[in-house]
């Protein structure tokens, strides 16, 4: 959005990501990161931290349970997102700024660890487009579509011809657009 600060922060994670849901079945998840700047001081020939910056970090949705899965306690992470601020007053009525990031984007950071990233089913079924894990044809969601295993105009009617090279399920009982493990994907054949 125009006009909103951009941010992109690396540190450690202070505690493990705290996950919430709010009464509309939201999730949220919550964490801290401690940004800490090095310098080289040429007189002792060490490097001297600083001052340690503390921010509290959101992310919502799907992207906060895998966040609150994925990340620990001590982690070194990137963060990328938007810096807000926001003001409150204490019950002792002492007025407070906080400043926080809205997370657009989160990951551990990768110069002296490892990780091995696994693709997440998106939430409403899979297959068909946009990936996830096929479950019976359709155009994302389970069961519908066109020649989808539990629905849709016909079981073998709609799948690849068994001769089909491009096909990636066999043809034949998944069917048609996106059924039974077949179909359209973000992902490339190759």
């Amino acid at each position: 959005m125009a006009g909103e600060t951009q941010i992109t922060l690396v540190g450690n994670l202070v505690d493990d990501p705290e996950l919430r849901f709010t009464p509309s079945g939201a999730a949220v998840a919550n964490f801290r990161v401690a940004s800490t700047p090095r310098n080289f001081d040429k007189a002792s020939g060490e490097w001297k931290d600083g001052e340690s910056m503390f921010l509290t970090c959101t992310v919502w949705r799907q992207y906060a349970e895998n966040v609150a899965e994925s990340l620990q306690r001590g982690m070194r992470v990137i963060v990328q997102g938007r810096l807000k601020q926001r003001s409150y007053e204490t019950r002792e009525g002492e007025k407070r700024t906080v400043y926080e990031i809205d997370v657009d984007e989160v990951g551990p950071a990768l110069r002296s660890a490892t990780a091995k990233v696994a693709k997440t089913q998106r939430p409403g079924g899979g297959g068909g487009f946009g990936g996830g894990q096929p479950q019976g044809g359709g155009y994302g969601n389970q069961g519908g579509g066109f020649g989808g295993q539990q629905g849709g105009q016909g079981g073998s009617r709609g799948g690849a011809p068994a001769d089909d090279p491009w096909a990636t399920n066999g043809g034949g009982g998944g069917g048609g657009f996106g059924g039974g493990g077949g179909g359209f994907s973000d992902e490339p054949p190759f």
